[in-house]
């Protein structure tokens, strides 16, 4: 149950809504005026305010401002005998969850309750998932030597304290969504939510309610109220991954969010607005995708108002060692294990190999190293078998059963037969389907598809 605080300067009211809350298991305070409020948020900082928007002396919007200064993680709802559009976008650019319209019944205000309860047991999910994987996966900053990789990061420096949309775009497993992470950490909204959301993972209603929720019975299996990704981060980022992969029909509700910045749940006709920023990322040339019609170039347009293309790790071999290192210290601090260093003949491996997965594949290839080590030093032999070989082929000099490296070169090849190439070589290295999605930074589905396109099965 939730600790609430009331205000209102119409007593009745405040002791109304006390009665009604204390009976359904809430814990609650009451004040008359905004100053007492904050007053007693000082004491006590309460989960959920109520505070009618037109009182003596301070107003609600003040109030919400107050408290959205010097108490961040409450939830705040607006109460209003004005329902007017510009008194609900007023409250809501004031900080507030939704608002109501007096009068109101205990049911239509415990209703509010549940939903803001799952909100904030959502927003509390996500910052402990997102406080696990900046512990656990990539390292929580850009290092590079990489002149081409360094001239990114100081344009992303700068567009980071802007609002603007941003589409990342570049192959898979390059890092895109660390690079969306550290701008979000470097803008105004670094205190506000970072959800991210991949878009390939997911069928189209289901992404549909991901992003908007939905409300209870809009379809088979909506046995409650959800609330999207969208409203969930409010005041900070969303960050939509593979954006390339969205069907047609959602590519158009999130063109309307993006022009408008509002959007209704599944099943719902209330028009919800938030103040949130989308990051965008793609491993595919959407600009190929709007010439052939299988993706919105309106959209792409609003997508794309300033690009940034991440280098694939086969461009930064300055920078190989250097994550490698971050890397395997990090797969030992997860395994339990002192960490240990890569010997010269792994260091040579890994410095050979040509990692059509980039950081995702080197990720996991020292992952695995640090459960198979046994020694003081991380040996060639603990490397995936593909590196091996890899190595092995490269230094005999001569043709054999290991693929060859992808050749990125020559104006006459699309970006079509590169990944048709790509896809064929992880194919070629990996020992199973789950091992080359991984790579490939895909999941399985994806991969059988792009299998059946380039008829690879």
């Amino acid at each position: 149950m939730a600790r609430l605080l009331v205000v209102d300067d119409e007593k009745s009211i405040c002791s109304t809504i006390e009665a009604a809350m204390k009976g359904a298991g809430h814990q609650v305070d009451v004040a008359d005026s905004g100053e007492l409020a904050l007053s007693i948020m000082r004491r006590n900082v309460p989960d959920i305010l109520l505070t009618d928007l037109r009182m003596d002396g301070m107003s609600g919007l003040d109030l919400l401002g107050k408290t959205r200064e010097y108490f961040p993680s409450v939830t705040a709802v607006i109460m209003t005998a004005y329902g007017t559009i510009d008194t609900a976008v007023a409250a809501m650019k004031s900080g507030a969850y939704d608002y109501l319209v007096k009068p109101f019944t205990p049911e239509q205000l415990e209703h509010l309750m549940e939903r803001i309860e799952e909100f904030r047991r959502l927003r509390e999910e996500n910052t402990k998932l997102r406080d696990q994987v900046d512990a656990l996966s990539e390292p929580s900053a850009i290092v590079t030597k990489n002149a081409r990789m360094q001239k990114l990061l100081d344009t992303a420096k700068k567009v980071a304290v802007t609002d603007s949309t941003i589409l990342i775009t570049g192959e898979s497993g390059t890092g895109k969504t660390l690079l969306a992470k550290l701008m979000h950490d470097a803008s105004v909204r670094a205190r506000g939510p970072f959800a991210v959301v991949n878009c390939a993972t997911l069928s189209e209603n289901l992404l549909e309610s991901e992003l908007f929720g939905h409300v209870r019975g809009s379809f088979t299996g909506a046995v409650k109220d959800k609330i999207g990704r969208l409203q969930v981060a409010d005041t900070g980022t969303v960050f939509l991954d593979e954006i390339g992969e969205i069907s047609p029909s959602l590519q158009t509700k999130l063109l309307r969010f993006l022009q408008e910045r509002e959007f209704e749940r599944v099943g719902d006709t209330k028009t919800i607005r938030v103040d949130v920023r989308i990051i965008a990322a793609t491993n595919k040339d959407l600009e190929r995708e709007v010439r052939e019609g299988r993706f919105r170039e309106d959209l792409y347009f609003r997508l794309n108002v300033i690009e940034l293309h991440m280098p694939s790790l086969r461009q930064r071999p300055e920078d190989i060692l250097t994550l490698a290192d971050q890397l395997l210290t990090r797969s030992f601090v997860a395994a339990g294990r002192k960490p240990r260093p890569l010997n010269d003949a792994a260091k040579k491996a890994i410095q050979g190999y040509g990692w059509p997965g980039n950081i995702r594949e080197l990720k996991n290839a020292l992952e695995r190293a640090a459960i198979l080590c046994t020694g003081d030093q991380v040996t060639f032999e603990d490397l995936p078998d593909r590196v091996l070989e890899y190595t092995a082929h490269a230094a005999s000099g001569m043709g054999g059963s290991a693929p060859a490296p992808l050749a990125l070169t020559g104006s006459d090849v699309s970006l079509e037969d590169l990944e048709k190439k790509h896809i064929q070589h992880v194919l070629a290295t990996a020992t199973t389907l789950e091992e080359a999605a991984s790579i490939l930074g895909i999941n399985l589905s994806t991969l059988w598809r792009k299998r059946r396109r380039y008829g690879l099965d």
